[in-house]
Parts: structure tokens; sequence; C-alpha cells
């Protein structure tokens, strides 16, 4: 029966999300992102394998599996650059379904969200000033128009823990020299080769060759003051090289025909191969374009298997024995826990491992005991994770002395002993057993 609800609620929210909707199906879902790209089917093709992924008309990458939380992501940055602050960290709900009954922005919150206190280093960046601006330097030139600039120092004082001064470091401005600047002669750009002087290459002969020119007048150096001439040559030569025998350029074969479907259930590829041999490329001819392989999507119209989770484990039972009553008594007793594997269908693994566990025990509720104050517990994570009025506590607990109970208990093998059970403690009283403190600089909550 649970596996036909779930199989029907997935069912119902592949529809209610979108009727023959086509998405792009991915064959790999990793923790929010897609890989792997098959092509495009309907959401409900693509699904029919629960370990897939499907990015539809939002862009976003979802899990066509039983839904289920992902890992928090880490830890990120503090809120503020120095002094206490806080640290976010998130996770999401991913799959087909709700993980939780949780409804209220505020319960969901909880969920989603955690906050913690950081403390950084306490030296905040601090500002510095400039210095002076030094004088000005000799111009870039020794003739006609150039540039001179001046810098200063970011000294006084000088910037803390970071900081910097605003602003540039130095300056320019235009100078000119009272002096005219020769002229140096430039090449004008070159002339178009020349043709060949063969049309093909012979083994009995040299390989042709081809010239260009150009001139030394862009511009022509002066004269007075003298200019420098032209650096280089005015011509050049080269061998013909790209005259090989007479190319032929490959062109595709036929294609083959389609591989059978990669996968025996859900959405998979054809792949067919095709040969550049139509003809092949002979004496220096290109060879194809493009890829020797293409990709179709297929759909064997198959459900896959849905692999088995395993529930939460149920609460700890009452601390139980067959020898009568242990209540308040050194006599060890058992428990027992129970998990369910859900989801499982088509054919899916079932869950490993056992559904019922066990554990030696003492019952020890409204038991009196002589008991301690323990060492304070580490401060919780801020609560509300956002917005205004965020608190951590932290306590420390009246401790019962369990010493005169025996460690490990059972046979033939002695394990653990556990206690179940709320005694009745007396320990000393104490001003403080809890505290609180406020949470700075928490971010606000996303609206």
């Amino acid at each position: 029966m649970v596996q036909l609800l779930w199989t029907l609620l997935v069912l119902l929210i592949i529809f209610r999300e979108s009727v023959s909707q086509e998405v792009k199906c991915y064959s790999r879902f990793d923790n929010g992102d897609c890989d792997y790209l098959l092509g495009e089917v309907t959401m409900e093709d693509c699904c029919l394998n629960p370990h897939y992924g499907y990015i539809g008309a939002d862009g976003k990458c979802k899990f066509c599996g039983p839904a289920s939380w992902s890992e928090w992501t880490t830890w990120g940055s503090c809120s503020v650059p120095c002094n206490e602050g806080v640290s976010q960290r998130r996770r999401e709900c991913q799959g087909q379904g709700k993980c939780t009954q949780e409804t209220t922005p505020r319960q969901l919150r909880k969920l989603t969200l955690e906050t913690k206190v950081c403390i950084e280093p306490d030296c905040c960046p601090e500002q510095g000033q400039w210095s002076k601006w030094a004088e000005w330097q000799p111009c870039s030139v020794t003739c006609e128009k150039g540039l001179r600039k001046r810098v200063r120092t970011c000294t006084e004082p000088p910037p803390r823990c970071g900081g910097s001064c605003d602003g540039p470091s130095e300056e320019e401005e235009p100078c000119v020299v009272d002096r005219v600047c020769p002229t140096n002669g430039g090449w004008s750009n070159w002339e178009s080769w020349q043709p060949c002087s063969g049309t093909c290459a012979r083994e009995d002969l040299p390989r042709p060759t081809q010239r260009r020119s150009r001139s030394c007048s862009n511009p022509p150096p002066s004269s007075v003051p003298p200019g420098d001439e032209c650096p280089g040559l005015g011509s050049e030569s080269r061998t013909c090289d790209e005259l090989p025998s007479c190319p032929v350029n490959g062109n595709w074969g036929l294609w083959g025909p389609p591989s059978s479907c990669s996968v025996t259930c859900g959405v998979g590829v054809n792949e067919m191969l095709r040969q550049c041999n139509n003809p092949a490329p002979k004496h220096g001819g290109l060879p194809c374009s493009g890829s020797n392989k293409d990709t179709k999507v297929c759909n064997t119209k198959n459900q896959c298997p849905v692999d088995g989770q395993w529930s939460q484990w149920e609460k700890w039972e009452e601390c139980t024995s067959n020898r009568g009553k242990i209540n308040c008594r050194k006599i060890g007793g058992q428990q027992r826990r129970q998990r369910w594997c859900k989801h499982t269908d088509f054919g899916g693994l079932t869950c490993e491992g056992k559904i019922t566990d066990y554990r030696p025990c003492f019952d020890i509720k409204y038991c009196f005991f002589d008991g301690k104050w323990g060492e304070w517990s580490e401060w919780s994570h801020c609560e509300p994770p956002c917005g205004e009025g965020a608190k951590r506590t932290r306590e420390r607990k009246c401790i019962p002395d369990l010493s005169e109970y025996p460690e490990k208990i059972g046979y033939p093998v002695k394990a653990k002993a556990y206690f179940e059970g709320r005694p009745d403690v007396n320990c000393t009283l104490l001003k403080d057993t809890k505290e609180s403190r406020a949470c700075i600089n928490v971010p606000p909550c996303d609206t």
C-alpha cells in the first residue's frame, strides 16, 4: 500500500507541474547539479528513472527521485570584517514531494537555514592619508610634446588592518619641449604578394617563389633635422609551400544503423557512426568536418527500479526484562526501536541493514539519585537564524551519580548499557543554570 501511494504521489506531482511539458533530461543528479544531458523529453518520461534529473522552464535542476534533504552548504563568510558577527549555511529539499509537513515560513526557515556566531580579528580596516604631491618629473621627451608625472605616498598616516588611501598615487599632464623633432622614416604597408612562379611543386625543380615590396614613405625621413632611414629591407621573397599535389578533400559516407538504446529503462540514447570515406582525403586534402558520431534520445517507456530508503528510527521503547520489575534496580534489561524501508518499487533494491535495533539498558525513571552539576554545554546556533531578536543559549544540567551501575551488561557478549527514563536528581542550588546572549550583525530574512 505504501509503495502504491508513493507511485501515485510522484505521478500526481509530475502531472500538476507540467502536462507533457518538454524538459532537458540528464542522466546524473548530484546535490542540485544536473550532468550528462540526454536530450529533451517530457518530464514524465525523464522521471521513469528515479536517479535522473531535469531542467524545465525555470532553469533549475530538479531531482526525479523521492524528496530528501540536500547536504548542508559550507559555512559562509562572517557578516562583518572584524569583531563579532554571524555565519550561515543552508540546505534545500530535492526530489518529488515534500521533505517535511511544516508549512509556515518560520518552520521551513528553521529546517533550511542555520546561523552561528563568528568572531573575526579585532583590527578593523582604517583608511590612510596621502602625503603632499612630489615635484613634477622631467618631460618624457626631448623635443616637442610629451608627458610628465608626479607621485604621492599613502603615509600620512599609513593605513591599518587592510585599509588604503582613496584616489590615485600618481597623475600626469602634457608638457612641451621647445625643439623640433626629427622625422624618422616609416615603411608603407607591404604590397600584395606577386603570383607564384609556378602552379604546383615539382620534385625535380626548386619550389616556386613569390615576391612583395614596400617603400620608405610613411613618412619619408626628414632632412632638417635629419631623420633615420627605415630599418630592414624593401622587398622579400618566399617559397610557395602551399602548392602540393592536387588535394582531395574528404567527404562523409552514409550513417550506419543506430545502436540499441543505452538503457533498459527510462530515457537513454541511440548512437550512429559514419566514416570519412566518400572519398577519403588525399594529397593534403581537408578531412571531413564535424563529428563521426551522432546521438538521439531513445525512450524505453519502462519504469526504472526505485530503491528503498530507510525511515527515521522510531523512539526507543521502554526498558524491560523477562525477569520482572527492574525499575530503580541494578538489573539490566533491553530496549528496542524500529524503522521501515519506504518507497521500494518496480523491482528496486530493498534497504540494507536491520529493521529492528536492540540495546542493553537500566530503567531509572522516577528513581532518586544524588547528583552534581555538569560543565556548560556549547553555545547553540542563533535562533531565529535571521532577522531581529536572534539569540544563542547554553546550559548545564544536574547529572545523577550512576557510578554504582556497571558500564557494560549482557550475555554472552557485554555491551555499553544505556539509562532509560528521567530520574529525580538532587543537586545543590546554583544561581545560573542557563545563559543566553544576543547574536549581533545577523542578516535580515529573505522576503
